[in-house]
């Protein structure tokens, strides 16, 4: 046992260390990274097999292992850094969209699937997909179920669009065996057409034992909401991305601790322009634009590991970097994603349109 702990620890140390040479590349990248990829670490698409899905579900347990989930009812996971990809897609489920996904690691995960009424699901597996069980599924058309987001293996939340006027929390306690709708009592009134936007599984995040965050639009202001007790209590907050749109505002959401966070989002159409797409706070509670945001929509968000400056963002017309936590953003490439997640030793991905996927690499 003790030589197993030595070899787990200076595997650790060993992927910190990999880490910090890579974060260190990525800082030094001039602001016209998509020149040539090999200079510098870089997008490495992995061919998934299913051009047909649109994978807005991604979960990154390492730099071998992800899962990623889609379109068509489609559950995806790798073992070997992307090499290959096995089809886990629960059956019966063709009709659905799961556009979020949480892995606890190789076997277990835990995947939603959105729409109205009956369409919002949740799934579970416990070996690696190759069986699934159905733990909850919506019976209330006036709910829509957007995200999900663990605390731990045990406990975690997920989030509906309003229903009599307020956001609808769901907890789980099991590792998302069993599910309870909490009560409504601690959630502010929702704004005038504020809903989530599942574009990516970022709308409710969380950080720590019991701080979670969720992120709004399609209101007069676009908000992010704050709970430190597990959802069932909750504090408001205005941002500065643009709403007033059923289009706009709060797309996703990355927190590095229970103050410092980033928003990303801005206006989804393809024809419209997005200004002030990024926001950052470090007290937790008030937000400031970007100095310089990303150029355009980003749907997707996420920290670098053991950095406390860098971050990636992704959307439609290409991925940002910053590194002074979310101040100013510069592209690093051009191509698709909808969503961006790292794992703890900077195992690193992206999902999107067409079934791309891709691994951050050197």
């Amino acid at each position: 046992m003790g030589k197993t702990r030595r070899t787990r620890r200076t595997q650790r140390l060993l992927a910190a260390g990999v880490c910090g040479v890579a974060l260190a590349a990525l800082a030094a990248v001039p602001a016209q990274a998509h020149a040539p990829a090999h200079r510098s670490p870089h997008w490495a698409p992995k061919d998934t097999g299913v051009p047909e899905a649109r994978l807005r579900g991604l979960s990154a347990v390492g730099p071998d292992t992800a899962w990623v989930s889609g379109t068509g009812g489609t559950v995806l996971r790798t073992t070997d850094g992307g090499a290959s990809w096995r089809n886990v897609s629960p059956p019966g489920a063709a009709d659905l969209q799961f556009r979020d996904i949480e892995a606890f690691d190789a076997r277990r995960a835990v995947v939603l699937a959105i729409g109205e009424g009956e369409a919002s699901r949740v799934y579970r597996t416990d070996d690696g997909g190759t069986t699934w069980t159905e733990s909850f599924r919506n019976t209330d058309a006036n709910a829509f179920y957007d995200c999900l987001t663990f605390f731990d293996h045990r406990h975690g939340l997920a989030m509906s669009d309003p229903v009599d006027g307020k956001f609808r929390m769901l907890s789980t306690g099991d590792g998302g065996r069993t599910w309870e709708v909490l009560p409504s009592d601690g959630m502010p009134a929702a704004l005038d057409g504020e809903a989530g936007f599942a574009a990516s599984g970022q709308c409710l995040v969380a950080s720590g034992p019991r701080d979670a965050w969720l992120a709004t639009g399609g209101g007069a202001r676009a908000r992010v909401l704050h709970s430190a007790d597990r959802g069932l209590t909750w504090t408001a907050a205005d941002t500065p991305v643009p709403a007033g749109d059923p289009a706009r505002g709060v797309f996703a959401l990355a927190f590095r601790d229970r103050t410092h966070g980033l928003a990303v989002g801005g206006d989804y159409r393809a024809d419209q322009p997005s200004p002030q797409a990024a926001a950052r706070t470090s007290d937790g509670r008030t937000w400031q634009s970007a100095t310089t945001p990303p150029p355009a929509y980003r749907s997707g968000v996420t920290w670098l590991p053991h950095s406390r400056t860098a971050a990636l963002a992704v959307g439609p017309t290409g991925t940002d970097l910053t590194t002074d936590g979310g101040r100013t953003w510069r592209t690093l490439d051009t191509g698709s994603y909808d969503t961006v997640d790292c794992a703890p030793d900077l195992g690193c991905w992206a999902a999107g349109e067409k079934g791309r996927v891709a691994r951050l690499e050197k």
